[in-house]
């Protein structure tokens, strides 16, 4: 189920990205959940499900907007593998 939610932009919001109403929406939306994903609030899958791509396009997506794939820290990661 999508649940519609009304946004209202100023016309010069679409020529920022030089792009069509539509293509801006998608873009804003891959924009939002690649940042949520940064920030630790989603998943790739909640993320990718926001939006409205596959996991594998967003983890390409992640990688143009310069945002790790991994959600730890190398000392994180560091103390996993010092566990096992």
């Amino acid at each position: 189920m999508a649940v519609r939610v009304l946004v209202e932009l100023p016309d010069g919001a679409f020529s920022a990205l030089r792009t069509t109403p539509e293509l801006f929406v998608k873009e804003m939306r891959l924009a939002a959940a690649v940042k949520w994903y940064e920030l630790g609030l989603v998943s790739q899958s909640k993320g990718a499900e926001i939006a409205g791509v596959t996991r594998h396009e967003f983890l390409d997506a992640l990688g143009r907007f310069g945002v790790s794939p991994f959600q730890v820290t190398a000392d994180q990661l560091a103390e996993e593998v010092a566990r096992e």
